[in-house]
């Protein structure tokens, strides 16, 4: 390593035009990257019914398991090509590539036909559109750090590197913008009709801007130095990963950075905000608004901890944002339920459910797309009381026999969905409503919807729900009844017009005798707890992932620096990351509690803490134009 001067006392002059326009052109690819994430996950509904509702279910799921999968799975398929191309040939026209591919293939999601137009062909056309974009941002990312650190100043790259990690924020905020604005100009009916298809369409000047700042932007110094030189390498990935002393640095930075760092990050920015609405049952609306709050808090950190990283080092920072994740996550998610929905909390800590099963009928489920069924009779049950965040306990039971649930004083025999046949759709509505009902009496925040019974179903009705406390000749009197528990049960005659189509014969509205539904009473959500905590999470986020970016710079030789920091980046983050929270809702389905899935990233942080701690070393001194 060349000999290199210590900046800790100087004075940093002031970040330059050329500088700054270097951070920005890099920037934008990322905020590509995140808008159209978060253009996928808020417009799935509309995406899917243009392009897989005409298909049978098996083949819908199947297109979007690849869907959704594509873009991830590809993303180191990406950096190898990509890394090698930008350490053959440069990073500007590298980073000139990427963006187009990702720019063009974002665009076209907005004009490509559906289903019904072109058939089959539009989702697959939709899967390659997702395969060149996962692609491409396999190279972005790796190219956008590159490029920003070998234009820092010496002893900056800490901070100049954490403006890119910002971009999620702002990606995050301008997909949001964008959809609730064209949502305002057309319309509901039109934008599930059209309107959905404007985002994706005004990412075009996204891509004008970036295209035409880089195309003015410099090659990076260190790669023209290296040009002069003559030592571009001729097989980066040979280099990178076919010559032990490389391959091992690449490990070393996936296991003992990447990882806990993927981990960190996911369960701050993602599994926070799925906690919220699956686990505790908050309305979609306000805790997307609570994690946007927590990003504006906390999104300033990424460059704080980025310039503490060139005063203090890139280690201790990241290792001790593992750490602090590891030591707090669980008092952290319980003040989040606490917070998010009291009653819940107070349920639970009250009442356990009972599983009673062959352990042979209990499967592990683990089912990252949403398309796997489970169909064991344990299954069943374990699976019911999860989706309603309900802790349980599983107890042997003799083989062969189907499971049972107890609650309370209620207990309830599962049955095998396979085994049912013709008779599971009904097998299980009548399951389903069984257990409601001895949750809702143990004290669970279930609310029931209104039921529209027709006169010639009313008898079965009551017969059917003898909870409510019914009696025929007084519901078709138009009289009140009373149901258990002393809520007030509206059997209202209605009109023809109000019978939503059915004709012939009276239809009675029986408030709090249809569906149930778990939810967190707005009345009783603490925002400013959540939000708290929510950005402590963040805050975690920005101290192993602000520096990231300068570390796998500075670990990599230039000559292959593209490449090796790409692809362990995004094995770290496209499959532990990504993986998080599919296994953290299996892990919890196993083990009947809602924060055992928490394990998941406490465990990976610290494998990552102990390997980077003994192993990683510190590079923030580093001269990075050093070809070897």
């Amino acid at each position: 390593m060349a000999n290199v001067t210590s900046v800790s006392g100087a004075k940093a002059a002031p970040m330059t035009a050329e500088e700054r326009k270097v951070i920005f052109a890099s920037s934008l690819g990322t905020v590509f990257e995140w808008y159209d994430f978060y253009l996928y996950g808020s417009l799935a509904v509309y995406i899917g019914a243009t392009f897989f509702s005409a298909y049978p279910e098996t083949t819908r799921n199947i297109f979007a398991l690849l869907a959704f999968a594509a873009g991830f799975l590809v993303r180191p398929f990406g950096a190898l090509v990509f890394g090698r191309l930008g350490d053959l040939v440069g990073r500007k026209y590298t980073f000139l590539v990427t963006i187009l591919i990702m720019g063009i293939s974002t665009f076209t999601v907005g004009v490509l036909p559906g289903a019904a137009s072109i058939g089959i062909a539009a989702p697959i056309l939709l899967l390659v559109l997702r395969m060149l974009q996962g692609l491409a941002l396999g190279g972005e990312y790796g190219g956008a750090a590159t490029y920003v650190a070998e234009h820092a100043p010496h002893g900056r790259r800490g901070y100049f590197t954490a403006w890119i990690q910002t971009t999620a924020t702002l990606g995050l905020f301008l997909s949001l913008l964008v959809i609730l604005g064209v949502q305002l100009i057309v319309g509901k009916e039109a934008f599930a009709a059209w309107g959905w298809r404007i985002p994706f369409l005004v990412s075009v000047a996204l891509l004008g801007v970036s295209v035409w700042i880089r195309v003015k932007m410099n090659e990076s110094p260190a790669f023209q130095k290296m040009k002069a030189e003559g030592t571009v390498s001729k097989a980066p990935l040979t280099e990178a990963f076919g010559q032990w002393r490389n391959a091992k640095v690449a490990l070393l930075a996936l296991f003992g950075a990447v990882v806990g760092q993927a981990v960190v990050w996911y369960t701050g920015q993602f599994y926070a905000l799925f906690f919220l609405q699956s686990i505790l049952k908050v309305d979609s609306q306000s805790a997307n608004l609570m994690v946007a709050a927590a990003l504006l808090l906390g999104t300033g950190f990424f460059v704080l901890f980025g310039w503490l990283s060139d005063r203090i080092g890139r280690k201790p920072i990241i290792m001790a944002g593992l750490l602090l994740a590891m030591l707090t996550y669980f008092p952290l998610f319980k003040t989040l339920t606490w917070a998010g929905n009291p009653a819940l909390a107070e349920a639970q800590a009250s009442s356990r459910a009972t599983v009673t099963a062959d352990p042979a009928d209990c499967k592990f489920q683990f089912n990252p797309t949403g398309t796997a069924k489970f169909t064991t009779s344990c299954d069943v049950a374990t699976a019911f009381l999860t989706k309603n965040s309900v802790p349980y306990d599983v107890v042997a039971g003799p083989a062969g026999q189907p499971a049972t649930v107890s609650i309370g004083g209620a207990t309830i025999q599962s049955f095998d969905v396979i085994a049912a046949g013709a008779d599971a759709k009904a097998r299980t509505a009548a399951f389903e409503k069984q257990v409601n009902v001895a949750l809702h009496d143990a004290g669970y925040p279930l609310q029931r919807s209104a039921a529209k019974v027709p006169d010639a179903k009313l008898d079965g009705f009551i017969a059917a729900n003898p909870e409510l406390g019914l009696n025929a000749a007084a519901v078709r009197a138009g009289e009140h009844a009373t149901m258990t528990g002393q809520q007030l049960v509206d059997a209202k005659l209605m009109t023809a017009d109000e019978a939503a189509g059915v004709t012939g014969m009276p239809v009675y509205t029986v408030a709090g005798g249809g569906s149930f539904t778990m939810v967190a009473d707005p009345q009783r959500v603490n925002w400013a707890v959540i939000i708290a905590v929510l950005t402590v999470l963040v805050i975690y986020v920005t101290m192993v992932y602000g520096p990231i970016a300068a570390l796998l710079v500075e670990l990599f030789p230039t000559r292959i620096r593209y490449t090796g920091m790409s692809l362990p980046y995004h094995i770290g983050n496209g499959w532990f990351g990504g993986l998080l929270p599919a296994t953290a809702f299996a892990m919890s389905a196993a083990k009947g509690d809602i924060y055992y899935g928490l394990w998941y990233p406490i465990v990976f942080a610290g494998i990552t803490l102990v390997i980077g701690m003994l192993f990683l070393p510190e590079t923030k001194d580093r001269n990075i134009n050093a070809i070897e």
